[in-house]
């Protein structure tokens, strides 16, 4: 395999040819996609006829274990019968487009808010990989912000500022902001996890900001004031110079570091097309190649 890289935005994101991941095994093409990983923080790969046992099984290849605990399990079971496999579709069980009153399109909604995947669990997530099955005409592309430029644009003080501090992120918190209600069965399933606002990535070294909407609060600041810095930081994180919109086509698959991205759905008309990806997330946990092609996660 030939893999090679094409920019896409000044400071991440690229296109990659030469490789068709099903056939992804030998252990220097997958360094060659971790490096790239950690260079461009969002990949694009074209034409990838992925089912969802192979792309189950590029996955763990690429990075161990699987986040299997959804914040959506809370509400109910999987169509797709792998809680490692996340529907990211307009359907409902029998195929149809859901009506706008159903109650897994109402929390899908808050998927159009900026946020990392699973950083509402302890371990979190890693790599995000979405696989495009069915795409609408127009509309439903998807935006990445680099974490780590954002980080680098602010200024000493605030960098200075921001160092050691820990925020707690809760999938229920970003869904109440949209007026989604739980129940108390299924908020007693979020109980959120506690992560620091700056990380430093471990093989390049460089510090990004860790936020979402899942961002509730800082940890031992007064209210309101800590969620008035999250917001601001999020508006900052998310200005153009910073942000990356993928068009999505029938075959791409995309991987994401949630570590170091934030990303959002766009609006398209749910009602009248229909929408079907299939995403799978990694484990930020430590990545062991001997046994990577077993490994399944089922407490993150």
């Amino acid at each position: 395999m030939s893999i090679s890289f094409r920019g896409l935005h000044p400071h991440f994101a690229a296109e990659v040819s030469g490789v068709d991941l099903r056939e992804a095994r030998a252990p220097a093409a997958l360094d060659r996609l971790r490096a790239g990983m950690d260079e461009y923080a969002v990949l694009v790969f074209r034409d990838q006829p992925f089912t969802d046992a192979e792309q189950l099984a590029f996955a763990q290849r690429l990075d161990g274990a699987l986040h299997t605990k959804t914040g959506i399990s809370a509400l109910q079971k999987n169509r797709l019968g792998d809680e490692a496999l996340t529907d990211i579709s307009n359907v409902n069980e029998r195929g149809e487009i859901q009506q706008r009153e159903d109650r897994r399109r109402e929390y899908s909604l808050a998927n159009r808010l900026w946020h990392t995947d699973a950083s509402f669990q302890d371990p979190p997530g890693r790599y995000s990989m979405l696989h495009a099955r069915v795409i609408p005409p127009a509309g439903a592309d998807t935006e990445f912000a680099d974490m780590r430029a954002a980080y680098d644009a602010l200024d000493a003080a605030m960098k200075a500022r921001l160092e050691g501090l820990r925020v707690h992120h809760s999938i229920a918190y970003s869904r109440q902001t949209l007026g989604f209600d739980f129940s108390d069965a299924e908020k007693a399933q979020l109980q959120g996890a506690v992560h620091p606002l700056v990380r430093t990535l471990p093989r390049s070294g460089r510090k990004a900001l860790y936020l979402a909407s899942h961002a509730s609060r800082i940890i031992d600041w007064p209210l309101p004031d800590g969620r008035l810095l999250l917001r601001d930081l999020i508006e900052h994180a998310t200005q153009r110079q910073f942000v990356h919109r993928h068009a999505w086509r029938a075959g791409d698959l995309v991987i994401w570091d949630n570590r170091c991205t934030m990303h959002r759905a766009t609006p398209f008309e749910d009602g009248r097309y229909q929408r079907e990806l299939r995403r799978v997330t990694t484990l930020d946990v430590e990545r062991r190649d001997a046994d990577a092609s077993s490994a399944r996660g089922g407490t993150g």
